[in-house]
């Protein structure tokens, strides 16, 4: 496995939980926050964007991740993401992120621990256009 080293990952963790100060979640009141590290040292940070409809409420990993790919930067090296509770990115996130590439690091914490996992460690058997 290829983590990031502990000082790395906790500052891209820091930089979510910044990301979740300007969180849209009216409904929820659950501010989620995410930062994308590129391959080359670019972020691009994303929040929780939420919606009185709410099937059109969008994640901040997807929000971080397009605003990524929006600005032609697809080589992704890590997502760390924040919320008030130990979380690791819902099961939609995890395929919306293993499109960019199998071994994304993923930040998050679990147990009030920071762990790092790659998107294929929590996604195995995913689908992607490999699979296809």
């Amino acid at each position: 496995m290829h983590y990031l080293p502990e000082s790395e990952a906790l500052r891209l963790y820091e930089e979510a939980r910044a990301a979740a100060e300007h969180t849209y979640s009216p409904y929820s009141e659950f501010p989620v926050g995410a930062v994308v590290l590129t391959n080359d040292g670019h972020l691009f940070r994303g929040t929780n964007i939420e919606n009185a409809s709410y099937s059109l409420t969008i994640c901040a990993e997807r929000i971080a991740l397009g605003y990524a790919a929006a600005t032609g930067n697809t080589d992704i090296k890590a997502i760390a993401v924040y919320c008030k509770t130990d979380a690791a990115p819902c099961g939609a996130c995890r395929q919306f992120i293993i499109e960019f590439g199998n071994d994304i690091v993923i930040i998050f914490t679990h147990g009030g621990q920071l762990v790092q996992k790659t998107i294929q460690e929590l996604l195995p058997f995913a689908f992607t256009k490999e699979s296809m």
